[in-house]
C-alpha cells in the first residue's frame, strides 16, 4: 500500500468535511434522535458510497485525460464555486 498517497487522501478529506454541511446534516439528525447508531451507520455509508463513486469516476476519467489536467480542472472549478458563492449570496 502507498501509505503516503493513504495519508494525504485521508488528510485532504477529512479537513475539507470538517465544518461541511454534510456534517451539519448529521449533527441536525442524531440531535433529533435518542440512538445515535442508526445516523452513524447512514453517514458512515452514504459518505462511502459518495467516496465511492468518485473514486470509481476518477480512475474512468485518469484513463482519458492527463491525471495533472484533472487536478487543474478540479481546483478550476473548486475556486469558480467559491467564487460564485461570494458573488451571488443566497437570499434566503
Amino acid at each position: 500500500m502507498d501509505w503516503k498517497l493513504f495519508t494525504t487522501t485521508f488528510i485532504t478529506i477529512f479537513l475539507a468535511e470538517m465544518g461541511d454541511k454534510t456534517q451539519f446534516a448529521a449533527i441536525a439528525a442524531s440531535s433529533e434522535s435518542k440512538s445515535i447508531w442508526p445516523v452513524l451507520l447512514a453517514v458512515v455509508l452514504a459518505l462511502g458510497l459518495a467516496g465511492a463513486i468518485g473514486v470509481l469516476f476518477g480512475r474512468v476519467l485518469g484513463a482519458w485525460i492527463n491525471p495533472n489536467a484533472i487536478r487543474w480542472i478540479s481546483g478550476g472549478l473548486f475556486i469558480g464555486v467559491g467564487l460564485w458563492i461570494l458573488a451571488f449570496p443566497s437570499t434566503h
